[in-house]
């Protein structure tokens, strides 16, 4: 009986030993981990600039609803504040305006724009979308109706206090 009872205690203790050494060992790194740091150290690639404006700065310079329209904000983050326009309820289009500091590309293509609206630099991104360059802030009207046109987006970038915006730092 002692012999089965000491192997018993043997098995126990190899098995304690076991658990013991392999969870103390350290962990080999996985084919991603390596990746992983490097992106996290990166510092260029991060997605809004720290110098990016609040995206609830920029509401007050948004048109106002009026005339059968209804603008309802739907997103405020750093750099980027959107509204939607609506009319009898439907939704005809997107407004927006966006921090250029957080993507220097979006503000080049400005610099061969011949087109002004309100003064301020304009180009059509295809066919649904209008924006103007006012500093370092990009004003958008995407439409989302097809009855809203690009006459009418540029109607829309003109209803925006874009000398207003032009002074905020």
């Amino acid at each position: 009986m002692s012999f089965y009872r000491g192997r018993k205690i043997l098995a126990v203790l190899l098995i304690s030993v076991l658990i013991l050494t392999t969870s103390c060992s350290p962990k080999t790194p996985g084919r991603f981990d390596q990746v992983q740091q490097e992106s996290t150290k990166q510092k260029s690639g991060q997605a809004v600039a720290k110098t990016a404006t609040q995206g609830s700065e920029f509401n007050k310079y948004f048109p106002k609803a009026g005339n059968g329209y209804d603008r309802v904000y739907t997103q405020e983050k750093k750099g980027f504040a959107e509204a939607k326009l609506k009319k009898a309820g439907k939704e005809v289009a997107m407004l927006s305006i966006s921090d250029t500091s957080s993507t220097p590309s979006a503000a080049a293509k400005f610099s061969k724009s011949t087109k002004k609206i309100s003064g301020y630099p304009a180009v059509e991104q295809g066919s649904t979308a209008t924006a103007v360059l006012v500093g370092k802030y990009q004003v958008k009207v995407l439409s989302k109706a097809p009855t809203f046109t690009a006459s009418d987006r540029a109607d829309w970038l003109g209803k925006f206090n874009l000398d207003g915006l032009a002074k905020l730092k």
